[in-house]
């Protein structure tokens, strides 16, 4: 149990049996009447965000997550298998776990596998991942100033928006959170 005062980015609360992340929170202290919390919760199963109120030192009840530093080894078809550094233990996680993370996830690559009670959650991947273009069309000379963007396909089969000077084979930094976005070409 904690107080709605202990409230961080990023715990797990245990509310009426589902498993509720905190996105985000304000406590606020209104000039009359007594203080509140506001939050916006995600229900880690679902993906679904709510707006949440609670008043100010009320009981909520954390929910233990276990999060550990696991790599990626491979898809087998059926499920993703991630290994522990430490101890070489392998697990197998859903492809409805994984979700978006799939597509910029390369083989021995590392993530955190967050757990409750021996089910994993969610996959947390880095903020950024650089990756190669695997293919995408010429751009057009002279039309590197500009803001536009074209597909490009990556190396681990996921598509996303690039500059028109990013070529064909080229490394490049990509944004993990949201969906995957362009960040920047990778020198070297």
């Amino acid at each position: 149990m904690a107080s709605t005062n202990d409230l961080k980015n990023g715990m797990v609360l245990n509310i009426d049996g589902q498993l509720w992340a905190v996105v985000e929170f304000q406590h606020v202290k209104p000039g009359k009447g007594p203080a509140f919390v506001r939050t916006k919760l995600k229900n880690v199963e679902s993906g679904k965000n709510v707006d949440r109120t609670f008043n100010a030192g009320t009981k909520v009840e954390t929910a233990t997550v276990d999060r550990r530093t696991m790599q990626y080894l491979y898809n087998d078809g059926v499920s993703y298998v991630f290994m522990d550094t430490g101890t070489f233990e392998q697990t197998e996680v859903a492809p409805e776990i994984v979700g978006d993370a799939s597509g910029f996830m390369l083989e021995n690559q590392e993530a955190i596998v967050a757990t409750n009670e021996g089910r994993v959650l969610f996959i947390e991947l880095p903020a950024s991942v650089e990756l190669v273009v695997s293919y995408t069309e010429p751009g057009v000379v002279g039309d590197s100033a500009t803001g536009r963007t074209k597909p490009a396909t990556l190396e681990t089969g996921a598509e996303i928006q690039v500059p028109l000077f990013i070529e064909q084979g080229e490394k490049i930094k990509v944004d993990t959170r949201e969906g995957g976005s362009y960040l920047s070409r990778v020198k070297g």
